[in-house]
């Protein structure tokens, strides 16, 4: 039925298409969201991530192409068009203008875009920001943006619009990250060199992705095609990165990168032995091999891998992803293209000792195959689809641990493994993008999803105390339990002028998959687990609103967005929950139903020397479960009434540039000790309810200065010195309050720990 709908609205809309890519020219690395205009006639597009444009004409005749992207000249050219044709520009980099430090969109995308609660980082936008420990970081760049909160001081997880950080959907070149962070959160995974930018979707994601509630963060590397090989580095404080890429022959093109920290060095010059013995360091390394095998086929393959290793007597504790994927993008027609690929997606950890002649280990894992086609099928003004479909293997390995004593003069090995699962997750979307009118397009479609479990597996029966009363074993390969969801999407912009507009969302998301872990402020030690007949999936509804308008010739940006969201199945977990090696897991998970609202302004300066932006967002986030507060509303961990953010960037002159943050944010929620009670001269706490106080509020200003030595230089080496002030002046942040009492009267008394005070940092980048 699909397929006869199609052509026969092909047959009756019989229309002239002009198609192309839009290419930086100094790299040709494809420009995504450029703005395309035909002057003569009310028609404009954007390029898409790949630098693809498409736009159908009702006849032909002599047309001037416009075509702009931020921080880029302007290119017109007169087209004779009376059939189908190509044709591709190549953007020149306009010296004159500020690097934008928020997005890298076409001048009035947020304006006139169906996308809303979008933002876009390019990586040299990110480069620009002031660095922790001489790292810039994507993300700690995008917990600058309106809605999105840091789960922690000085960690890369991230809260958006209330949601937890296992809600955020993460991937790198369409494939999921799981953990996205190394040296316990300090940093991320993402090396800025082999990127070519970002989007974060604040919930309006793409229909062909689902599997999250909050938000999608899709990570990009470089696409390009070089004319020659060229390298790009840097060498920090504390690490170290060099990427290297070029083209072989006319068709091919590769990408390496890597990086890697030394801290475990400076430790060798340590005169304590036990330090000197002791390694804490990551490293990872990205590849990219590209081929064209004619203009209508491209084929990608990439990979990722990054280790992190802490190891000190009496053992050593290791975490890291691979990520690996292949694509092949095809065009049929004028009309008609394809993607098609495999991924796969593998996050692990592992702990090992040695302790009085036992060996101990312990290890957990996740691992996804996943199978998808997407298509694009642009037929006219009307009908504008994309539609496609999944299918994922995961496996779980919630945890395996073994002590082996034979070391010792009692030789046993004692094993200790939750068992392991595996679950099928398959979806089919089908979403159109509709103009009504001149003013009016609209965006709507649907996600199906299906979720099924499959053994070999033991499935624990509990009553309503949580307690075990049966339990059922199923077979290797049974499939014991499914469920079906279906996602409706739906979004709109009014075009009120050339300059504003009113913007208009609704989605339900459904997320089969969480994260078991009570520390909020973050853990290599992951244990994602699955829905099952015990554990429904968690949805959400929500609505969202938002009004958009431009100044002085788009130079100022300005917004103001409204979400309301209701979440049903909302995790969370028994006070004082066992989750690591617990093979009744599922007992301490209670689940209930959430909400989450608030609004976001934001003001941004697009060009001139002063570019940057202020945003502010007030919010709430609030849960309601059974069995977890005496059932009592309390807020939700990652709930900030207020967060301020301002980033700025001045241009002193071509060598030197000058850059400011400053961050304000109402304290996390915490639970505090009010009371205490005494039996045998032992003294014990009594606690508040759930999430009752909160910390400190937390501020800091970051300063970064970067020059330039000879910016007009002719060489092909070029370098520039980078240095930055983390928290400059010295703000103590709490990490973490801990509660203790004086051994002798008893009196309890609170301990606060803070990371850093002020961190300089200084890093030397090259390319050439």
């Amino acid at each position: 039925m699909l397929l006869c709908f199609l052509f026969f609205f092909t047959g009756i809309a019989q229309k002239i298409e002009l198609k192309g890519r839009v290419m930086d020219r100094s790299t040709n690395e494809p420009l995504t969201s450029a703005l395309i205009k035909v002057k003569e006639v009310s028609l404009a597009t954007l390029s898409d991530e790949d630098g693809n444009y498409s736009i159908l004409f009702e006849r032909g005749g002599v047309y001037v192409i416009s075509v702009s992207y931020v921080g880029f000249g302007e290119v017109s050219r007169r087209v004779d068009l009376r059939r189908g044709q190509t044709a591709d520009f190549f953007l020149d980099s306009n010296t004159q203008l500020d690097e934008v430090l928020v997005t890298a969109t076409a001048p009035d995308e947020r304006v006139k875009g169906l996308n809303m609660g979008v933002e876009k980082l390019s990586a040299a936008e990110i480069k620009r920001m002031p660095a922790l420990m001489g790292e810039v970081d994507v993300l700690k760049a995008i917990q600058l943006l309106p809605g999105v909160q840091a789960a922690s001081e000085g960690g890369s997880g991230f809260s958006v619009r209330g949601g937890s950080p296992d809600q955020n959907l993460i991937l790198i070149d369409n494939t999921t990250v799981y953990n996205a962070s190394h040296l316990m959160g300090f940093f991320s995974i993402f090396n800025n060199d082999v990127l070519s930018g970002l989007d974060l979707y604040k919930g309006d994601m793409p229909l062909k992705y689902g599997g999250r509630l909050s938000s999608l963060l899709d990570v990009r590397t470089k696409s390009d095609h070089p004319e020659r090989m060229k390298v790009v580095g840097g060498i920090g404080l504390i690490s170290s990165r060099l990427t290297l890429e070029g083209p072989i022959g006319e068709k091919t093109s590769w990408l390496l990168g890597g990086r890697r920290s030394y801290a475990d060095l400076f430790l060798k010059l340590s005169s304590d032995e036990a330090l000197r013995k002791s390694s804490i360091y990551f490293y990872d390394i990205n590849a990219k091999f590209t081929h064209r095998f004619s203009n209508r086929d491209i084929v990608d393959v990439n990979s990722y891998y990054g280790k992190d290793k802490f190891g000190a007597e009496p053992g050593d504790f290791q975490y890291g992803n691979g990520a690996a994927s292949i694509s092949w993008r095809h065009v049929y027609s004028d009309i008609f293209s394809s993607k098609v690929s495999f991924n796969i997606s593998n996050y692990d950890y592992g702990l090992q000792s040695k302790l009085e002649g036992a060996k101990f280990t312990w290890e957990s894992s996740i691992t996804d195959y996943m199978l998808r086609a997407d298509m694009t099928h642009s037929i006219n003004k009307i009908l504008n689809l994309t539609y496609g479909l999944s299918s994922v293997l995961h496996r779980f390995l919630p945890g395996f641990a073994k002590m082996d004593t034979s070391l010792g003069t009692d030789a046993a090995i004692i094993k200790y493994e939750v068992e392991g699962s595996n679950a099928f997750e398959h979806s089919v979307y089908l979403s159109n993008e509709q103009m009504f009118s001149e003013r009016l397009s609209v965006k709507y479609g649907v996600r199906l999803s299906a979720f099924q479990n499959v053994g070999k597996a033991t499935v624990y029966h509990y009553d309503e105390n949580y307690r075990v009363t049966d339990s059922l074993a199923y077979k290797p390969g049974e499939i014991y339990n499914t469920y079906v969801a279906a996602e409706p999407r739906i979004g709109f912009v009014w075009q009120l002028s050339e300059n504003s507009s009113l913007k208009g969302n609704y989605l339900h998301n459904v997320q089969f998959m969480q994260l078991a872990n009570n520390s909020a402020s973050g853990s290599p030690l992951d244990v994602w687990f699955p829905a099952s007949p015990n554990i429904k999936p968690q949805v959400l509804d929500m609505f969202s609103a938002g009004y958009f308008r431009n100044l002085a010739d788009n130079m100022y940006e300005t917004s103001v967005e409204l979400y309301y969201k209701k979440q049903g199945n909302v995790i969370d977990f028994a006070e004082h929950a066992n989750l690591m090696l617990n093979k009744k897991l599922e007992g301490e998970v209670r689940t209930g139903k959430g909400k989450a609202y608030g609004a976001e302004f934001m003001i941004r300066k697009n060009k001139g020397r002063l570019t940057g932006f202020v945003n502010y967002t007030l919010s709430r986030s609030e849960r309601t479960i059974p069995g977890v507060n005496k059932g009592k509303t309390y807020l939700s961990p990652y709930d900030k009434t207020h967060n301020f953010n301002i980033v700025t960037n001045y241009e002193l002159s071509k060598k030197c540039s000058f850059s400011v943050i400053w961050v304000y944010a109402t304290g996390n929620p915490t639970t505090y000790p009010s009371g205490r009670f005494e039996i045998d001269g032992e003294y014990f706490p009594i606690y508040s309810g759930r999430n009752e106080y909160r910390y400190p509020d937390y501020h800091r200003m970051d300063l970064s200065f970067t020059y330039i030595p000879r910016p007009d230089s002719k060489k092909r080496w070029r370098g520039e010195w980078n240095f930055s002030l983390y928290n400059a002046y010295g703000k103590k942040n709490p990490w973490m309050i801990t509660y203790s009492q004086n051994e002798d009267t008893g009196i309890p008394y609170a301990e606060m720990m803070y990371l850093f005070g002020v961190i300089p940092s200084v890093t030397y980048n090259f390319k050439f």
